[in-house]
């Protein structure tokens, strides 16, 4: 069900943003959900599925939010988290938000950028993950790195390119990519996440990747690292 739009019959306000109700259909049983709204609601709220959630009780709600207001996983379990007696045991929404970089390398003869190869994918791009509750994105972008490639970087000023795409169904992906140095080209991937790597040289790096948003973030961060040099 997630983003098709509903109709919620309210029946209670949990918190200051999250309300519950049901959503019924014809000939269908009322099913629960829950409302996440920064303004006032009352008897009936219309928006999208954002989110389907299993609780503890093994019973799926569905959470439901204005088609304007684009919640990510991390606000959602932080709304939910002050429900009483009950606990999240599993998530599925429709916003996706990550971080990464484009990471490069100084060598002796020329500059070189890192590009991965997921387990699920099979495509080139640049390291990244999902944000989690209480990050920036630029920790959520370095501890990424770390965790998949072993580097430590250092994350440079002024670059924040965003990539907004649908790569599968009805997900709806949000990723913002930062440009950072790595001192070192001694990678260790992370192996349930990452099948290949590869250090190339910018044009290399074009011919590689396939995308129009990566491409672009790759002419962006050539410039962005003359200038750093």
């Amino acid at each position: 069900m997630l983003a098709e739009k509903v109709s919620v019959n309210i029946f209670g306000s949990l918190t200051r943003n999250l309300y519950s109700g049901y959503i019924s259909a014809d000939g269908a049983a009322a099913k629960k959900a829950y409302v996440l709204s920064p303004k006032p609601v009352n008897e009936y709220f219309r928006g999208i599925v954002i989110a389907t959630a299993r609780f503890d009780d093994n019973e799926e709600r569905l959470i439901v939010a204005d088609e304007s207001q684009p919640y990510y996983e991390p606000d959602i379990r932080v709304s939910l988290s002050y429900l009483k007696n009950t606990e999240l045991k599993s998530i599925k929404c429709l916003y996706e938000k990550s971080c990464g970089a484009v990471i490069f390398y100084n060598g002796k003869s020329n500059t070189r950028i890192l590009l991965v190869k997921n387990n699920n994918g099979r495509y080139w791009s640049f390291p990244k993950g999902h944000i989690e509750i209480g990050e920036t994105e630029q920790q959520t972008a370095v501890r990424e790195i770390k965790e998949e490639t072993s580097l430590d970087v250092e994350i440079k000023d002024g670059f924040r390119e965003v990539s907004d795409y649908c790569p599968f169904g009805k997900i709806r992906k949000h990723v913002v990519f930062f440009l950072a140095q790595a001192f070192t080209d001694n990678v260790k991937v992370q192996e349930e996440e990452i099948a290949e790597y590869i250090w190339v040289d910018l044009q290399q790096a074009r011919k590689l990747c396939s995308y129009e948003n990566d491409l672009r973030i790759i002419n962006k961060a050539e410039t962005a690292i003359k200038l750093i040099k």
